[in-house]
């Protein structure tokens, strides 16, 4: 970082200058994920029964917001010089042999990364700032290049707006899956209407509804349901069907955290009885 803040100085050059500004977010980011880590892992008490596991959400949030404000300096500047109200001339050389640096450091940190971004959002928010810092490199190394060679010192700027829109690319896709978990929308990988039906399916059910499945954090998901089951059930047979509910959601659907009310009449429940996911499977039928 500070290698390309003293390189976009002396050479000139804005898409230096925007990688070491993103750089300087990507040391943030890093923090901000480890804090959110280790905060993360405080017990729940009962003051906070989920205790902090949703501040590696907020972490992302955070880093994507970041991410749009460097893209929006970037643009800024970038405009600048393109029309000319903003002279600059770029030292080629010096441009290249740093951001070739920079291109070395951002593949190891990114290959660091990239495992551990699968799994938790706060990762995935961390990597996408080396992943945009690294392109920011490679688009470095190119502008170089063509300076070099060609002289042409507006390739400066449009490699840096080039940077900015692939930035905002991968921070948009991090932003709705944040925004998904803030707005306690279904997880990605699980099938309302699959589970609601496989737990229908099962011997003594009738009814599955006031279906709830959110995230609350990466890995932690949760769902609570109201499963309405025959009126003569014995405890022991109440006993497996819970067991087997628990199975299905755990083991094929990723849902270790389940809350199930196992109801043999409606009568007296005054929770929402939603019951849309019975139209996606008719449609699915017909």
């Amino acid at each position: 970082m500070i290698a390309e803040v003293i390189g976009g100085i002396l050479s000139g050059s804005l898409a230096l200058l925007a990688d070491a500004g993103h750089m300087i977010t990507d040391a943030l980011a890093i923090g901000l994920a480890l804090f959110a880590l280790w905060i993360g892992d405080r017990v729940e008490d009962a003051a906070r029964t989920y205790g902090f596991r949703r501040a590696e959400v907020l972490a992302a949030l955070i880093n994507a917001i970041s991410l749009w404000i460097i893209v929006a300096w970037i643009f800024f500047e970038a405009y600048h010089r393109i029309r000319g109200i903003e002279e600059a001339h770029v030292e080629g050389p010096l441009m290249l042999i740093v951001g070739a640096l920079g291109l070395v450091v951002n593949i190891v940190a990114a290959w660091i990364l990239h495992g551990s971004s699968e799994h938790s959002l706060n990762v995935e928010g961390a990597f996408w700032h080396v992943m945009g810092d690294l392109l920011g490199s490679v688009g470095v190394v190119v502008s170089g290049l063509v300076i070099i060679f060609t002289g042409w010192d507006l390739i400066d700027p449009i490699i840096s707006v080039l940077i900015g829109l692939l930035i905002l690319v991968s921070s948009w896709g991090l932003a709705k899956k944040v925004l998904v978990v803030l707005l306690e929308g279904v997880p990605q990988h699980v099938d309302v209407e699959q589970l609601c039906g496989q737990i229908e399916d099962l011997p003594h059910v009738t009814l599955v509804h006031d279906v709830h499945v959110w995230t609350i954090a990466s890995g932690y998901e949760s769902m609570t349901a109201h499963v309405l089951v025959d009126p003569d059930l014995a405890k022991e047979d109440t006993e497996a069907l819970l067991r087997r509910i628990r199975e299905i959601a755990r083991d094929e659907h990723g849902i270790h955290h389940l809350t199930v009310q196992i109801e043999q009449t409606v009568s007296g429940c005054t929770e929402d009885h939603l019951v849309s996911y019975l139209l996606e499977r008719a449609r699915h039928v017909i």
